[in-house]
């Protein structure tokens, strides 16, 4: 049976976080998730993610692009991995919108004033993950084209940041990692279910300063 990830409830904290003149508003889930593993690897990173963390990632990836003045902040580093899965250094995730403008070498510095936090609980709309047309997605490997999801290593953490327009492109993979993996992978186990999210500009038109890499999400149960 395929889960929905449209009206569910997702527990977070929220913590604001006061830098010199900057305030952020920074969302964590309310559980740190028990199976998960991201590592930076060769080609960009890679994502080891079950059930649970596939609805989490999904939910926090519908939020950071509907929430422009959100840090998305999702502790993956200390989760168990089997062994055979570990690739390289583990990394934590965060995800935001690029109108915060928000620096990613200042991360460390917000991470460790979080605190305990607030609870509360996001609830999205089936619509935050949409099906985009093979136009829209054609159009992205064009010279002109600028919603592309930049990223960043820092403090042990990989930081996507884009534009609405960026996270929804992609969107339609992750929800599927959290809807579909699940039902696939009980039918037949040996089936390898993914999610491949470009980051930076396509291969076509590379930027050398931050080249074209690769979020490469499987789901692992």
């Amino acid at each position: 049976m395929v889960q929905r990830l449209g009206g569910r409830k997702w527990p977070v904290v929220i913590s604001w976080v006061q830098l010199g003149c900057h305030r952020y508003r920074v969302v964590r889930p309310a559980k740190a998730p028990r199976f998960a593993g991201l590592y930076e690897g060769r080609l960009g990173a890679q994502f080891c993610l079950d059930k649970k963390t596939a609805l989490m990632f999904a939910q926090a990836w519908g939020l950071a692009a509907r929430s422009p003045h959100t840090i998305v902040y999702l502790p993956l580093r200390h989760a168990e991995m089997p062994t055979d899965h570990v690739w390289g250094r583990p990394l934590d995730m965060v995800l935001l919108h690029h109108r915060l403008a928000f620096p990613p070498s200042r991360w460390k510095q917000v991470r460790s004033r979080l605190g305990a936090g607030r609870p509360h609980t996001v609830e999205l709309p089936g619509r935050a993950w949409p099906s985009r047309s093979i136009a829209d997605h054609r159009k992205t490997w064009h010279h002109e084209f600028r919603d592309h999801l930049r990223w960043d290593i820092a403090a042990d953490t990989l930081v996507l940041t884009g534009s609405r327009e960026a996270f929804e492109l992609q969107a339609d993979q992750v929800r599927a990692l959290a809807e579909e993996c699940p039902a696939h992978r009980a039918d037949n186990p040996a089936t390898h279910c993914c999610a491949e999210i470009g980051m930076g500009r396509s291969r076509h038109h590379p930027d050398q300063r931050r080249p074209y890499a690769e979020l490469h999400a499987e789901y692992s149960q």
